[in-house]
């Protein structure tokens, strides 16, 4: 059954009306068929949309009736907004299928409402996306193998290596792109006209293809304000594919086929930020995120940038030399931390040299402390050592050890006694138990010598 597809007509369509034309239960709740829709499905790297439909008969736009549902209805008060939720859009053999929470009824007429905040997120993160990557290919001619759209960043796999300052440039240039605001330009080429695009796909296509582009404006940048945001690209082999005019001279940013949602000018992007960019199989992986996106990665690191500053009193802008200092500090401070603890480690050892079998006790000690005290005393002690440190919720770190000796047996059985974990060599063994001191206590106990 053919679905009107509405996003195609007007990516901005938020509401709509249409005539369910069929409705069946599937695995995923229940499978309707409309014959028009504004919902995207899942495809071309962008995840399907969600919202809500209602029965056209209780939905009243001046406001008699049943009360007009809302996205905030549908996420918080699902009763309230009356409403059948879209879960999921995808398309199955030519169908475009939402699959809902509840079912409705065959021929009758739905208003249908998409979550727009949603959708228009990721209208912004796959503009974005497609700009990042038009120009990476402009400037390096590297593909985009791979690209995945999450919830909190996008990532672009290209087949090719890019450094952090080439991340930083193509960055520079995406902005540029975007604060032209440009109009976004969405078009069918024939079939000859498409032989001659030199557009970016997956694949080859043929038929119908739908082709978007990302415009520049021409313009000679020495003339215009933006020739000092420019210049930086310019003048580096980042977009030596766009010679020395820098991004003015490339008459877009991208031309690819594509069968997602934009937005309809660039600007509406507002901004873009690379993350980072690893090693990733044959080329690397780059972390980004777009408009909204961007504005609440600002607010979460600026809010940990004044704790910081806060707590080592300095101002915000010199928070990473306090840092550094704080942690010059702490590394000298433990130089001075393990000297002290090896020297009285030294002396408990020198204390307790033919002693025997020893149990000791200790507060939060690290494991490594541990080790090393066990093995300090181990060494003069005469039989073995056992040194145990209370974590304070129940559970000791413990180290045991004898000198030339087999303690196998012993750690095997004290783990089965006090809820233990650990293992190690024959003569020394390190873990954890659950038990209390006097559990452990009394385990030595029975297995003095």
């Amino acid at each position: 059954m053919e679905t009107e597809r509405l996003y195609y007509q007007d990516a901005y369509i938020k509401e709509f009306t249409a005539t369910v034309l069929d409705c069946r239960e599937g695995k995923k709740g229940y499978e309707i068929v409309l014959s028009a829709t504004a919902f995207y499905p899942e495809g071309g790297g962008q995840p399907y949309d969600m919202g809500i439909l209602q029965l056209a008969r209780d939905f009243s736009p001046e406001g008699r009736g049943c009360p007009r549902p809302t996205i905030e209805d549908w996420g918080h008060n699902p009763e309230r907004a009356g409403a059948v939720h879209v879960l999921e859009v995808h398309e199955k053999e030519g169908e475009l299928i939402h699959y809902t929470d509840a079912p409705l009824e065959i021929g009758s007429q739905v208003h249908g409402m998409i979550d727009w905040a949603r959708r228009f997120d990721l209208m912004q993160q796959h503009s974005g996306e497609h700009i990042v990557s038009g120009l990476v290919h402009a400037a390096y001619g590297y593909d985009n193998v791979g690209f995945h759209m999450g919830s909190d960043v996008i990532t672009i796999d290209f087949n090719g290596e890019l450094d952090e300052e080439a991340l930083h440039q193509i960055e520079a240039g995406t902005n540029e792109v975007i604060w032209q605001n440009q109009e976004t330009r969405i078009f069918y080429p024939s079939a000859e006209e498409l032989k001659t695009l030199p557009y970016r796909s997956k694949k080859e296509l043929t038929g119908a293809v739908r082709i978007v582009e990302f415009p520049v404006r021409q313009e000679n940048l020495s003339d215009t304000a933006r020739a000092d945001r420019a210049c930086d690209i310019r003048n580096t082999a980042c977009l030596a594919g766009a010679n020395d005019s820098g991004i003015a001279s490339l008459p877009y940013a991208d031309l690819c086929a594509c069968c997602g949602t934009h937005v309809a000018r660039a600007g509406e992007i507002g901004m873009v930020k690379l993350l980072s960019v690893v090693k990733f199989r044959e080329g690397v992986r780059v972390e980004m995120i777009c408009g909204k996106r961007v504005l609440d990665y600002l607010n979460m690191v600026n809010a940990q940038n004044h704790q910081i500053s806060v707590l080592l009193s300095a101002k915000p802008d010199k928070t990473a030399e306090a840092v550094k200092r704080s942690m010059d500090e702490n590394y000298r401070l433990k130089g001075r931390l393990l000297t002290l603890e090896e020297k009285l480690f030294a002396q408990e050892a020198e204390r307790l040299a033919g002693r025997g079998d020893v149990l000791l006790f200790e507060k939060e000690m690290d494991s490594d402390s541990v080790r090393k005290l066990a093995v300090a005393v181990m060494e003069t002690c005469g039989g073995r050592c056992a040194v145990f440190s209370d974590n304070g919720d129940g559970t000791f770190k413990y180290a045991v050890g004898e000198k030339d000796g087999d303690l196998r047996a012993l750690v095997k059985e004290m783990n089965q006694a006090l809820g233990g974990r650990g293992g190690g060599k024959t003569f020394f063994a390190q873990g954890s138990v659950k038990a209390e001191k006097n559990k452990i206590q009394d385990f030595f106990c029975m297995n003095e010598r």
